[in-house]
């Protein structure tokens, strides 16, 4: 081993790193000249080999080839980049991507913002509240006393909660089997910020009842409920907010009556029956679409509220029924099946 040895190994290894065209054929270059088992690296470990008096020259030569060549390496690692070779699984950014389909809300979400908007503008405030309630709530403050049927187990989902602080006696709790809840608990907010606070909500939400799933029933689905108090409502203001809404909702050539019928949380109590164009391939003239009344009486003192200062209506529709009437959906199963061929049409 001698000079021409090494200038010959320098022409061999600048050619290498000047010819690499990957990052892998760099990375192999760089481990046969620079690697710690590399030509370099042995040409360095020769000097010793070498006659005395040739080891300066040769040493000098030896130094200079090493320097020389992790010179080319680096110039050919800026060309190249990085020298280590890619992972099988990285990511080609040069590739396009993957385009995400958009999506779009539910036809209920869209049945109740269309319909609490239309109460919004009419005044009415959105209102939420748990879907897990307690008996007060649920029955006692509307007017639905122990006894009555809608209280019985078959007709509910109860719960198994115990109190806070472990006492042995369950507390009475069930998934809330009707809206009409926040209600409740806008007239104890409203009160709790003074004397026959003014009340106008509008309440969506979802309700629990143990019903056999059909086309008409489901144990889960939503209902909107709303509420107005203050001194000196009508039968007539309620009239006129409901009607707004239905002409609104369903078309200005809507037809609307009132028949008389029993909530154990209004008196009076109607519900709402309607005919408009959109229903005439039902051949039915008249379809119910929603209950109403003035708040009992009972109601309003299980709050609270002096009925003598006092009064209000409130109103409740199930949003399944509204959204089914107004896009010709038989079925209520339909809203729950995840079909995507069904959930983009609306």
């Amino acid at each position: 081993m001698d000079v021409v040895y090494i200038s010959n190994l320098l022409a061999e290894g600048l050619a290498a790193f000047d010819s690499a065209d990957s990052p892998q054929a760099l990375e192999a270059a760089r481990l046969r000249f620079l690697g710690p088992r590399g030509l370099a690296k042995a040409a360095l470990g020769a000097v010793k080999e070498v006659p005395r008096e040739q080891r300066g020259e040769f040493g000098k030569a030896a130094n200079g080839l090493n320097k020389a060549l992790e010179e080319a390496f680096e110039r050919a690692k800026a060309r190249l980049g990085d020298a280590r070779p890619l992972p099988a699984d990285a990511i080609d950014i040069t590739k396009p991507g993957t385009r995400r389909e958009l999506g779009h809300a539910h036809v209920i979400t869209q049945t109740i913002d269309e319909i609490v908007g239309i109460f919004n503008r009419l005044g009415f405030a959105l209102a939420e509240g748990p879907e897990v309630e307690d008996e007060f709530h649920n029955f006692d403050a509307l007017n639905i006393p122990a006894g009555h049927p809608a209280r019985e187990l078959d007709n509910n989902f109860y719960l198994q909660l115990t109190q806070p602080d472990a006492a042995p006696q369950p507390v009475p709790m069930l998934l809330r089997s009707q809206t009409s809840t926040i209600q409740i608990r806008a007239m104890e907010a409203a009160k709790a910020e003074g004397s026959d606070a003014r009340v106008r909500v509008i309440a969506p939400g979802r309700v629990y009842r143990p019903d056999t799933v059909d086309a008409t029933h489901h144990f889960m689905f939503h209902q909107i409920e709303g509420l107005a108090i203050e001194q000196g409502l009508t039968f007539g203001d309620l009239k006129s907010v409901l009607e707004l809404f239905v002409k609104e909702y369903f078309g200005a050539d809507t037809r609307m009556r009132f028949r008389p019928h029993y909530f154990p949380f209004t008196e009076v109590s109607a519900e709402v029956d309607i005919d408009c164009a959109m229903f005439k391939h039902l051949r039915k003239p008249w379809l119910e679409v929603l209950g109403c009344g003035m708040v009992d009486p009972n109601v309003l003192r299980a709050v609270g509220y002096d009925p003598a200062k006092v009064t209000g209506f409130a109103f409740g529709m199930g949003v399944e029924r509204m959204a089914m009437l107004r896009h010709g959906i038989g079925d209520i199963r339909w809203f729950t099946s995840n079909d995507l061929r069904f959930l983009r049409q609306f």
